[in-house]
């Protein structure tokens, strides 16, 4: 059986999702799973609530906790990724403080904007310090990875490491299912087509026995009148023609449009909240609430969940095919107006020979258009990270489409060290 080993389980709710997944698959429920986190309180609930778990599922795994990562890595057949570097208070907090300084206000921050270039440039470090110990230690594993900003995480892992990886997202197998019941519309009996970048892939075909439904789509959409929560990605349906996989909260930062200094009524109009992270630590306080509770459930059970990670696995081990979205290089060009290096989001067909993306094709314009706005900067961090140079760093933030919306290049610069100055524990080699 496999060993499966998940690196940042002090998420223990994920780990319970993703593991119990295993669990309740019968190609994977009498794997090794090997936990490994920094947080010895965090890591030890998780194996206490995954002990539970397995014990009510037919105990069928075994639970390994390890406090060397390489050696939780030694062996592996696949790696779990769900970490988060840098604590939430001051790290994640100062991601939105101090662009506030300079009147960036971003709604997530873990993905583009200044937030996600100094997540990601915290975060690839260890991210190839992991790569470095999977390619001495399990060279034949597959990384499986969670972590934001996913495709800068991911795309720095695949041009600078020599290890197998995929980056997995939750967005793509609820994005139909979401358009369709924001319009009343059935759900069931759906074929999509989907591609693009993470977090901004488009769903370029919906149909349901051969109907094209996009033609009464984009009609209740554009006669849609109450107050709802999908503005903007009703907004980009209209205006670039296609519906996009992330909410219009996150994905409103990607983009120019929405969050202005002349247009503050922006803000309530599509509902952006920007304070969100200011009541993160009463929603992590729930969080660990609710892992408590689940630990003292001695009944507690599991039904698979959605996430792909335990069916590639189960496909892998058992040769029988099963079709993700992936985030991979975009290598032959699997998107045709995309750049080769960018990291992209496709089908890709996963069985015995592990993870095959397949080629998607061009997307239609406009959507590379802005999708392309958001390799540029995605680039550039993944080269600052490899490089450690702050022109780099520059560049990024220059070429971030919020950040070059509002700020002159002489804010940028000073915002940038002044962000860099405050993660130097993290960002040592900048000079």
């Amino acid at each position: 059986m496999p060993k499966i080993t998940f690196i940042g389980a002090g998420s223990s709710i994920f780990v319970k999702n993703v593991l119990g997944d295993c669990m309740c698959t019968p190609a994977l429920a009498e794997s090794r799973l090997a936990l490994f986190d920094i947080d010895e309180k965090r890591l030890r609930q998780s194996e206490t609530m995954l002990r539970c778990l397995n014990q009510n599922l037919g105990n069928h795994a075994s639970v390994e906790v390890y406090h060397d990562r390489k050696e939780a890595l030694r062996d592996a057949d696949y790696v779990i990724n769900a970490i988060a570097v840098g604590e939430y208070d001051p790290y994640i907090v100062s991601d939105f403080q101090i662009p506030e300084k300079y009147g960036l206000y971003q709604t997530v921050a873990d993905t583009l904007g200044m937030g996600g270039l100094f997540r990601g440039l915290r975060t690839i470090p260890v991210m190839l310090d992991i790569a470095r110990d999977m390619e001495e230690v399990c060279p034949d594993a597959w990384l499986l990875n969670y972590t934001n900003p996913m495709c800068i995480v991911t795309g720095a892992v695949q041009q600078a490491a020599n290890i197998k990886c995929v980056g997995l997202c939750h967005s793509v197998q609820v994005c139909a299912k979401e358009l369709l019941e924001g319009l009343g519309m059935p759900s069931d009996d759906i074929i999509y087509r989907i591609g693009g970048i993470n977090h901004q892939a488009w769903l370029l075909e919906i149909s349901r026995h051969g109907k094209d439904l996009y033609p009464e789509i984009r009609q209740k959409a554009l006669a849609r009148t109450d107050d709802h929560n999908d503005k903007v990605r009703y907004e980009f349906l209209k205006m670039f023609g296609y519906y996009v996989t992330e909410s219009s909260s996150h994905g409103s930062e990607y983009v120019p449009y929405y969050h202005k200094h002349r247009y503050p009524e922006l803000k309530e109009q599509y509902h952006l909240p920007t304070d969100g992270y200011k009541n993160w630590a009463n929603g992590k306080a729930q969080y660990w609430k609710e892992v408590n509770d689940l630990i003292e459930n001695h009944g507690l059970t599991h039904e698979r969940s959605r996430e792909y990670a335990s069916y590639i696995m189960e496909a892998i081990e058992t040769n029988h095919p099963y079709e993700i979205a992936g985030n991979v290089l975009n290598t032959g060009f699997l998107i045709d107006n995309l750049p080769e290096k960018a990291c992209v989001e496709v089908p890709c067909l996963v069985d015995g020979n592990g993870i095959t993306p397949t080629h998607f094709g061009p997307l239609p314009e406009q959507c590379a258009a802005l999708n392309r706005t958001n390799i540029n900067m995605q680039l550039l961090s993944i080269q600052a990270a490899l490089t450690g140079k702050k022109e780099h760093v520059y560049q990024a933030a220059m070429m971030d489409p919020h950040t070059s919306s509002e700020l002159s290049i002489g804010d940028i610069v000073k915002m940038c060290d002044e962000m860099l100055e405050f993660n130097k524990i993290y960002l040592p080699n900048f000079n």
